[in-house]
Parts: structure tokens; sequence; C-alpha cells
């Protein structure tokens, strides 16, 4: 097919030396030529030397390329050159903040930690007093240069609301670029959750509860601010690594009882979580478990019928045997939230079926028995 289309380009370009044609038709001579002229396999069949006195070579620019091709040298730009190509001018800083190029880089480093509840949250923030609003602003590509900075020196300049507000009023209102950025610098502070909260503290240790989190470019971690528990103030913790955060996997507030829709189907041996809290007053956290066997079952699974039973065992291995955080029994047909002022209130379950969930439990598992 290839050499088809060599051949019939090449017959035509003969046949016009000795006919009389327009004054494009030597414009597109000279493209083709060129086109010949770096393409690896063309040179091979048929080497060609490119005109070097044509204006049109000397003028050829990344915007002559139709726009499959320019897209795909743009999708594989990382953000920082994105950005550097959104200040050559007005056409090309319309494609390099297109959202289907920015939603890439997003869920890349942000995807699985990003949810539900952070994009509703981001609504929130556009169409609050914290974020500029752009409509009364007119837009243009040089401010970019601050953001290539940002992003490659991943510096503090935009901490600034000065320079924040002049950048701000470059972008699209609510683009994924706009979004992208905001967490790279940190202005907006997103809801998600964090694994073994106040630094691993042995009283959340294997838990996991929600926080509004911003990301801090110059340490690559996190400031997490937990809600208030009762009377106590908003708890914070620095310095929180990537791997101790995950979207939250259900899009409620953590004081919200979870309706759970597997109960029926636990049986020993399955991991689960189970929200949890110390009274009434405070937001749940999620804490991890394993169903364990009834009393009355001696482990055998041929002779085990603990999955049709009503009571189903919760066991938290993390604890050592005799603790009264050890096991917890619950009613699979009549479950509500559970407790006292004493051991705290059990509530909603969510049965973990996907692998990636329950390794991450046991990476996070203490280094000794807790009592």
């Amino acid at each position: 097919m290839i050499l088809y289309l060599l051949i019939t380009c090449v017959s035509f370009l003969f046949l016009a030396k000795s006919l009389s044609i327009p004054p494009w038709a030597s414009k597109t001579k000279t493209l083709l030529s060129f086109y010949l002229s770096k393409n690896p396999f063309m040179n091979i069949l048929h080497p060609i030397q490119p005109d070097l006195a044509s204006p049109v070579l000397n003028h050829m620019s990344i915007l002559d390329l139709p726009d499959l091709p320019l897209d795909r040298i743009l999708n594989l730009l990382p953000p920082s050159e994105l950005c550097s190509m959104a200040m050559v001018c007005c056409s090309l800083r319309e494609k390099c903040v297109s959202d289907h190029l920015w939603e890439k880089h997003l869920n890349t480093k942000w995807g699985k930690i990003i949810g539900p509840s952070a994009h509703k949250e981001w609504q929130c923030y556009l169409s609050s007093s914290n974020h500029l609003d752009t409509i009364h602003h007119q837009t243009g590509y040089r401010d970019l240069a601050k953001i290539i900075s940002m992003i490659c020196s991943l510096s503090h300049i935009f901490r600034d609301d000065n320079q924040w507000s002049r950048y701000a009023s470059s972008l699209p209102l609510d683009s994924t670029m706009s979004l992208y950025l905001s967490l790279e610098t940190g202005r907006f502070w997103f809801p998600a959750q964090v694994y073994n909260r106040e630094n691993g503290h042995v009283g959340f240790m294997l838990s996991c509860y929600d926080a509004e989190l911003s990301y801090d470019s110059h340490t690559d971690s996190f400031q997490a601010r937990y809600p208030p528990h009762g009377r106590r103030a908003i708890a914070v913790e620095k310095d929180v690594t990537w791997e101790r955060i995950r979207a939250s996997p259900i899009d409620a507030s953590p004081h919200h009882l979870h309706v759970s829709d597997s109960l029926k189907d636990l049986k020993p041996g399955d991991h689960i979580e189970i929200q949890w809290r110390r009274n009434t007053v405070f937001p749940y956290g999620w804490w991890y478990s394993v169903i364990g066997h009834l009393e009355s079952c001696d482990g055998n699974l041929g002779n085990c019928h603990c999955h049709i039973s009503d009571m189903v065992v919760l066991e938290f291995k993390q604890y050592t045997i005799g603790s009264r955080w050890r096991i917890m029994m619950i009613n699979r047909r009549d479950h509500k939230e559970k407790g006292n002022e004493e051991d705290g209130f059990y509530g909603g379950i969510r049965k973990l079926n996907c692998k990636e969930d329950i390794k991450m439990w046991k990476l996070l598992w203490p280094s000794s028995i807790l009592e």
C-alpha cells in the first residue's frame, strides 16, 4: 500500500513538471518532499534531498501538523512541558489546557486517593470564596510561566494569595488542569481517608479515618485535618505518606451508619471492615477484621455451619487472645449499631473482595500484638 502511494505521488510530481499548474501545487510538492525526507522508511526506498531554499521548510511549525498527530504529541508531554507549550501561542494554549490531556495526569498521580467525595468537594470549592471567580477576568497564557516553575521545582510560589489569583485567572473555570494544579500546590483540601491516623497511634492501629488533606510538594507528603471528636478540637497530622491514604470507598458522612448489603454472605475467613466509634458523638472509623468461627464450631470446614448461623463472629487478630477488643459478635439478620460507652459502638460492615485492599491491611499490620 505504501509502495503504491509512493509510485502515485512520484508520478504526479514528474507530471507536474511538464504541466502548467496553480501555485498551491508547488507548495504541495515541497511539503510532500519534506515529509518523505523525514520518514526513515521512505528514505530507504527512495532517498530525497529537501529543497533547502524553500520558504515552506524555513517556516514549518508544529501548528502545521494535522490535529491527530498534534494531539498525539501533546498527549506524551508531562505536565511541565504541557504548560510550556501553552505559552507558545493562543492556539496551543487552547489545546494544552484541554481536559482530555490532563485527565491522564490526574488519574496517574491522584487517581487512587481522589474519589467521588473529593470531586464533589472540588465543585463546592470552585463556588466558594477560596477560589478565584475567573468569569470576571481575562484569560491569557503568560502567567503559565509560574505554573511551569511550580511543577519543575515544586516551589511554594502559589502559596501567596496574590500570585495564586493571577495564576488562576489564566485557567478555564472547572478545568481538569485547574484541579491538578490546585492539588499540586496544596491550595485545595480534599476529603480522603488515612490509615493508622496520628502517626500510627496504638489506639488507631489497623483503622482508617476520614480527613481533609493538603499536599506539601516540598516533602512529597500530606497534612491531614481530622474532624473534631465531641469537644476535642480538630486534630492535625503532618508528613502523612502516600501509601497511608485512600479514597473513601463510600460517599457518605463519617457520622452516618453504613447499611450493610453483604451480611448474609459472610463466612469464616472473609475479610471485612466495620465501622466503630468511641461514642455516638464521634465520627466512625473503619476497622479491619476477619470473620471467625463460633465457639461451638471446631473450625473444621467440612463440619462448619457458621455461615448459616444468625450470629457472626468478628475477630480482631491484632489484639491478643483474651483482650476485650479481640472478639465481637453481631446478628446478621438484624444488624444495627451495637455497643456501649465503655466498649464503643460498632456500625456497618463492608466485605472486602479486592485483593489489593486486603494486602494493604496486611502491610499495615503492627510489629507486635496489641493488648
